[in-house]
């Protein structure tokens, strides 16, 4: 059952600061200034509420910079969380680098520069 409700919370927290970057909320002159991709990729809630680890993947900008500046608005970010998201005790929020993206993006440029084209299986197969 707890299982359960941290995992809505997560989800909850999820949209609520995933809203705030796309819609310019956060104040922070390196997020604002950012012309890469931010994106929320998980939040985990621990079970007594006390912290959300908040996952961020960076396409484009350093991450170091952002993740450096979501930290700075962290107390702003919980407070807005607070209002949207009904809880008796809002978790602190704790920004992470999630480089899966990232990592995703060098496999497939790997994958690209040894030279294997798939278009030709798939006209064999036709």
């Amino acid at each position: 059952m707890a299982y359960d409700r941290t995992r809505r919370i997560s989800e909850e927290i999820k949209k609520v600061v995933s809203s705030m970057l796309l819609e310019g909320e956060i104040k922070d002159t390196k997020i604002r200034q950012s012309k890469g991709l931010i994106s929320v990729t998980n939040v985990d809630v621990v079970r007594d509420l006390k912290y959300a680890y908040v996952y961020i993947s960076v396409l484009g900008d350093d991450p170091a910079e952002i993740i450096e500046g979501l930290k700075r608005a962290s107390g702003y970010v919980r407070n807005r969380v607070g209002r949207v998201v009904d809880l008796r005790y809002t978790p602190e929020i704790i920004f992470r680098p999630d480089d899966s993206i990232q990592k995703g993006v060098e496999m497939s440029k790997l994958i690209n520069e040894l030279g294997i084209d798939h278009s030709e299986d798939e006209k064999e197969e036709e």
